[in-house]
């Protein structure tokens, strides 16, 4: 990743792609290289421009979120890619973040999320805030019984506090208020993460929120 991040707006509303543009573009450290209308065009500007991060929109003419997610992921695995969405149904949610989306930002969320977002992403970390990271879980499928269930015995492998910090991260916590929660540092907080993606073969942190949802372990 260079000095500045560098970003796609790819949405087939032009006033949507203007707003995002207009946020981001007074920032020193991020610089909007392209913009795409429709799935397609996102793809081949992907390629074409190689940018650090890409905000994509669900729902788009000729080629939609998902499957222009999963081609980037395809021809261009180092590409971070954010969905921007008015929409939070399950199945595209569960759809784009098992295809390896680095986050979920909905549209309606507040415009000063949009820069911490693109930076989280852009330096390999995922980023759902705590509120959407409950709206996106919470709009999800109930999970299976965990007795039966093949997430409950993934999760299995980890150790008691590995299985804590995981659930933690479930609940939008971020790795200072896990280290605050647990009380232990932040350097012992992402070795417990790491240890944990590692056993679990998850990319990030919310595949990693979501194999936790499926496993029931967010239920009261």
């Amino acid at each position: 990743m260079s000095a500045t991040i560098r970003v796609l707006i790819a949405d087939d509303d032009r006033l949507v792609r203007t707003g995002i543009g207009l946020v981001l573009a007074p920032l020193p450290d991020i610089e909007v290289v392209a913009e795409a209308a429709d799935g397609r065009e996102a793809v081949a500007l992907t390629l074409a421009h190689r940018p650090d991060v890409v905000l994509l929109d669900i729902r788009m003419p000729v080629m939609d979120g998902p499957a222009a997610l999963r081609e980037i992921r395809r021809t261009a695995p180092g590409v971070a890619v954010i969905i921007l969405t008015t929409f939070g149904e399950a199945a595209y949610v569960s759809e784009t973040l098992a295809a390896g989306a680095a986050g979920f930002l909905l549209k309606d969320s507040a415009v000063d999320e949009l820069a911490p977002a693109v930076r989280a992403v852009a330096a390999g970390e995922a980023f759902l805030t705590p509120a959407v990271t409950r709206q996106v879980l919470d709009r999800l499928p109930a999970p299976a019984a965990p007795a039966v269930d093949p997430a409950a015995e993934r999760l299995a492998a980890l150790s008691d506090r590995e299985r804590e910090v995981m659930v933690l991260l479930a609940q939008g916590l971020s790795n200072p208020a896990i280290s605050e929660r647990l009380r232990i540092s932040e350097a012992t907080v992402k070795t417990h993460l790491s240890r944990a993606f590692l056993k679990l073969g998850c990319d990030n942190r919310v595949q990693a929120a979501l194999l936790v949802h499926k496993a029931g372990l967010l239920l009261d």
